[in-house]
């Protein structure tokens, strides 16, 4: 089954690939040459790079090798994305644009394409060279040439000479150079071109404004939510929370220290970070997370695992952010001044007995006290109900990432994005802050969440 899943999988990339490349490069060019060779080495190319780049993050090759073929092999990722989904719009496109030229061409008119003049035929100034080889009228219509009367006068060159020149060139030419009604071809050429260029101009456009936008920086988002068990006192309690920043061979410490920095311009009382902080060794980004070391809230700043964790060396990592300041909560709670605190592994965390338990974090608590929980994927709520959570915190979905993931994540995950109520519990999911493989978002931006609790005793 598996085998057969795998080639059902490089069936439908080979063919979305050449459907690709026969719209891009066969149908906007006259005959082979470099431009389809070209065309086919960039798509090929393309996915080499971006197999190499998946490739070597999984296996931890060396970093700099990472880091040479993510920028390329995962931008491409994307742009291959948005180039079939350019493409394939560009189907509706296609038959409308070629009718409106259709309408356009006047009846009866046909522009040759341009072709060499085979040996033997007339050159320039016969016949044959006029206005006939622009615009040659479809047999039986009318001409507009003027009617000549009478006899034509006699060619001093002789009656042979006569006879050709009054001969129509259609007469003359060979069967095989004869003018031909070749609009039609030049005019699928011209749509297919206007199409193609659009579709890359598209493509490229949208991927570089989503590279753009996560390169700066996530932007702060403020929500409130209302806990009825949370006391007057605590009324505007804020907790900052972050999610999937994803450093690795892409998003290095220079983003880090963006989003630390947005996170300290908050101000807040807790910091939530809830999984996906890394996607690589602590030897290979220790650096790149130093700046969470600056991390500044009046109660602290907290930290669960995610999946990614877990394809990174878990403990280690456990071990660092803790190093770093940060207060990790494996299967554990802690009792603020107003609400307990729990924090769950991730699920990724069963294949190394490090899974979530969730009576750890939660038994022996006082139910009167408020709760929050946080747990990287959505999932957890089903559990945080069982266990008379408030509120849950996540993040995992990235909100879809790139247009249309969102349909998959949603179809995937309880909550896409934002704040949602299970029975008594609410569950918020963040957009996260980075990206993971190519670091470009559509349609759904990054985000920093600012969550204020109120009090309904207020």
């Amino acid at each position: 089954m598996a085998i057969l899943f795998v080639l059902l999988v490089l069936a439908v990339l080979v063919t979305a690939n050449w459907y690709l490349w026969r719209r891009l490069f066969r149908d906007t060019t006259r005959a082979p040459g470099w431009a389809r060779r070209g065309g086919a080495v960039l798509i090929a190319g393309g996915w080499a790079l971006a197999v190499g780049a998946l490739v070597a993050e999984r296996t931890g090759a060396p970093f700099w090798l990472q880091r040479v073929l993510a920028w390329p092999g995962f931008l491409w990722l994307a742009l291959s994305v948005y180039l079939l989904l350019a493409v394939a719009a560009g189907e509706v496109v296609r038959p409308l644009l070629r009718r409106y030229l259709e309408r356009r061409t006047p009846a009866g008119i046909a522009v040759s394409r341009p072709e060499r003049v085979p040996a033997g035929a007339p050159h320039e100034g016969t016949a044959s060279a006029g206005p006939a080889s622009l615009e040659s009228p479809v047999p039986g219509a009318p001409s507009d040439a003027p009617e000549t009367t009478g006899a034509a006068p006699e060619d001093p060159k002789g009656p042979d000479s006569a006879a050709t020149a009054s001969t129509p060139a259609s007469a003359t030419a060979p069967a095989d150079s004869s003018p031909q009604l070749v609009a039609a071809p030049s005019r699928r050429l011209f749509v297919s071109r206007v199409i193609g260029g659009a579709a890359a101009a598209a493509a490229v456009g949208t991927v570089g404004y989503g590279t753009y936008g996560v390169l700066s920086g996530p932007k702060v988002k403020r929500v409130t939510v209302p806990l009825a068990k949370l006391p007057r006192a605590a009324h505007g309690y804020r907790i900052a929370v972050v999610s999937d920043i994803h450093l690795g061979p892409v998003l290095g410490r220079s983003f880090a220290q963006r989003v630390v920095d947005t996170i300290n311009g908050t101000q807040p009382d807790l910091i939530a970070v809830v999984g996906d902080l890394v996607d690589g060794s602590v030897k290979d980004l220790g650096p790149a997370a130093a700046p969470l070391a600056q991390l500044e809230a009046r109660h602290g700043a907290f930290f669960v695992t995610g999946n990614h964790e877990y394809f990174s060396g878990a403990e280690q990592w456990v071990e660092e952010v803790r190093r770093l300041g940060l207060r990790p909560l494996e299967n554990a709670r802690t009792e603020l001044p107003w609400f307990d605190l729990a924090g769950v592994n991730d699920i990724a965390g069963e294949s190394e007995g490090q899974g979530p338990d969730y009576a750890k974090a939660l038994g022996d608590r006082d139910t009167t006290r408020a709760c929050v929980l946080l747990a990287h994927q959505p999932v957890h709520v089903h559990d945080a109900v069982d266990h008379g959570v408030d509120l849950q915190l996540s993040g995992h979905t990235h909100g879809g990432q790139l247009w249309p993931g969102n349909l998959l994540a949603a179809a995937a995950n309880p909550t896409l994005a934002g704040l949602e109520r299970y029975g008594d519990t609410q569950l918020y999911v963040s957009r996260g802050a980075g990206a993971w493989g190519p670091p470009t978002r559509v349609g759904a931006p990054s985000d920093i969440t600012v969550i204020e609790l109120a009090s309904r005793q207020a």
